[in-house]
């Protein structure tokens, strides 16, 4: 019986997560930059660096909305990489799958969190 697991007509199995959670890391972490650049503008170019001023700033309606869209970005970002850990390094299923939910508790509460902080500016 030949092995026809090798070459071109290997047989593939796996969670398939590969190319589509690599390109996510990608695209959330252009998003992160992106802001972290706006943000650094705002502040380099700014004159009211008091409280106000930066609530002034959070307070405009465009920069909530790449606020929220950033940290949605970020929590994916997040939730891809622990995912990957929790796989890759712990290997019995039970603890795997509670550390997973665990995760995903956490950051939709972060999310929460995220959305209450920004709307109350």
């Amino acid at each position: 019986m030949a092995n026809n697991n090798i070459g071109p007509k290997r047989l593939v199995v796996g969670a398939g997560y590969g190319w589509k959670d690599w390109m996510a890391q990608r695209v959330t972490a252009i998003v992160m930059a992106v802001y972290t650049v706006v943000l650094l503008v705002a502040f380099l170019t700014g004159q009211n660096f008091t409280y106000e001023g930066w609530a002034g700033l959070f307070a405009q309606q465009w920069f909530k909305l790449f606020s929220l869209v950033t940290f949605a970005a970020l929590f994916y970002h997040a939730w891809v990489g622990m995912r990957d850990i929790w796989m890759d390094y712990v290997k019995p299923v039970g603890i795997r799958l509670a550390l997973q939910i665990g995760t995903i508790l956490w950051l939709v509460a972060c999310a929460a969190w995220t959305v209450q902080i920004l709307w109350s500016v």
